[in-house]
C-alpha cells in the first residue's frame, strides 16, 4: 500500500463503520471518505465521526456522482452501510439497501479495478441447524435458511458474489465478512437494536433489575441462549488489517470464537460497575417467537488461516472496558 491511498467507508457514520474509521484515523495513512446520512443533531450519530479527521463526506443520494468525479482516486471501498434491523417488514427497502446497492458496488469495484470490503452477517445462518462453518462454495452458500429478510438479503449478495468470481468478474481483491454479535462504543443511536449491552446499563447503571428473554427451548435455560459476543474495537482491527495487507479474497466468519450466555453478558456488566447482579426474565416478544437463534459461534480457522492472528477480547474484558472507557462516562464515544 502506497503512503497516499484512499478508503470510501459506506455506513461510516453507523456503529461499526465508524469504529473502522476510528482505526483506520488512528492507525493508517488512509485518505477516509464517509458516505453516509447522520441525520437529526440530537440522534448523536455524527459524534461518531467527531475525534477523528475524514478527508471528505458524501450524503448516499450523491454517492454515484462523487465516484463519476472522484473515484479514480478511490483505492478500496469498505461497504458498511445497510438496513441493520432484522425486525424491517419493508423488504423492498431492505432489497434495495443491501442487496442491489451491494452488487452496483461490487460491479463498479470489478470494472475499475479497486478492492471491496463488505459486511454480510451471521444472520445468513439461520437458526444454526447446519452449523457455523464459513464455508464459501456457492452449494453451501444456497443450502443456508436465513430467519428474516434481513439475513436472507445478506445471504443472496454472498452467492451473487461467488457467482460473479466464477465468471471472472469480480473485483481484484474482495472480501465479505460475516458478523456474529458485536458490541461497543458509537451504537447508541440504533435504539432497539443496539446490543443488549447498551440497553441494560441505563438500568444497571441506576441500580435496577435488568430483564432477559425467558427459553422457549428446554435445551437452554433462561438467560441461557448463547451467541458470540465480539467487542466492536477487535472487529475494526481486522478491517483494518485487511484494507493494509489486501490478497485475502472470499467470505469469512468475523466472532470471537466463543459463544456466551446473555446471563454471562448481564453479569459480566454488573461486575464491572461494581453492583450485585439483578436479572429478571420476560417473555419473548411475539414477533420473535419461533424465529430466535438459541447458539451463534463463529468458526475462525478460515479467517486465521488467511492470516488474522490476533487474540479476540474476552467477553468480560470487552464489557468492562466498553463500559469504563464508554458508557459509565460523559463522553461515551469512540
Amino acid at each position: 500500500m502506497t503512503s497516499e491511498w484512499t478508503v470510501l467507508v459506506t455506513g461510516g457514520a453507523g456503529f461499526i463503520g465508524s469504529n473502522i474509521v476510528a482505526e483506520l484515523a488512528d492507525h493508517t495513512s488512509a485518505n477516509i471518505v464517509v458516505c453516509d446520512r447522520l441525520r437529526a443533531a440530537d440522534s448523536g450519530k455524527w459524534r461518531n465521526l467527531a475525534k477523528h479527521a475524514i478527508a471528505d463526506w458524501i450524503p448516499p443520494e450523491t454517492l454515484w456522482a462523487w465516484l463519476g468525479d472522484r473515484g479514480r482516486d478511490v483505492d478500496l471501498i469498505i461497504h458498511m452501510g445497510a438496513i441493520s434491523s432484522t425486525l424491517e417488514t419493508d423488504v423492498d427497502r431492505i432489497m434495495s439497501a443491501n442487496f442491489a446497492l451491494s452488487r452496483d458496488l461490487f460491479r463498479w469495484c470489478a470494472e475499475h479495478g479497486r478492492r471491496f470490503i463488505y459486511a454480510s452477517s451471521a444472520a445468513t445462518y439461520g437458526d444454526g441447524s447446519q452449523g457455523f462453518e464459513d464455508k464459501c462454495d456457492l452449494e453451501s452458500l444456497k443450502a443456508l435458511r436465513p430467519l428474516n429478510a434481513y439475513g436472507w438479503s445478506k445471504a443472496l449478495f454472498d452467492i451473487f458474489c461467488v457467482r460473479e468470481e466464477a465468471k471472472g468478474r469480480a473485483p481484484p481483491g474482495w472480501t465479505g465478512l460475516k458478523f456474529f454479535n458485536v458490541f461497543g462504543p458509537n451504537e447508541g443511536h440504533k435504539g432497539p437494536m443496539s446490543s443488549v449491552l447498551s440497553q441494560i446499563w441505563p438500568r444497571i447503571a441506576a441500580g435496577e433489575t435488568v430483564k432477559l428473554f425467558r427459553s422457549e427451548n428446554p435445551e437452554y435455560p433462561d438467560g441461557g441462549q448463547l451467541r458470540d459476543f465480539v467487542y466492536v474495537r477487535d472487529v475494526a482491527q481486522c478491517l483494518a488489517w485487511l484494507a493494509r495487507t489486501g490478497g485475502v479474497n472470499g467470505i469469512f466468519n468475523l466472532g470471537s470464537g466463543q459463544a456466551r450466555s446473555f446471563a454471562d453478558l448481564a453479569r459480566a456488566a454488573f461486575q464491572a460497575a461494581g453492583r450485585e447482579p439483578k436479572i429478571e426474565y420476560v417473555d419473548l416478544p411475539a414477533a420473535l417467537s419461533g424465529r430466535y437463534q438459541y447458539f451463534t459461534e463463529a468458526k475462525m480457522d478460515r479467517l486465521r488461516a488467511a492470516g488474522w492472528n490476533a487474540p479476540a477480547k474476552g467477553l468480560e474484558d470487552g464489557v468492562e472496558d466498553y463500559i469504563k472507557r464508554h458508557l459509565a462516562t460523559p463522553d461515551p464515544y469512540r
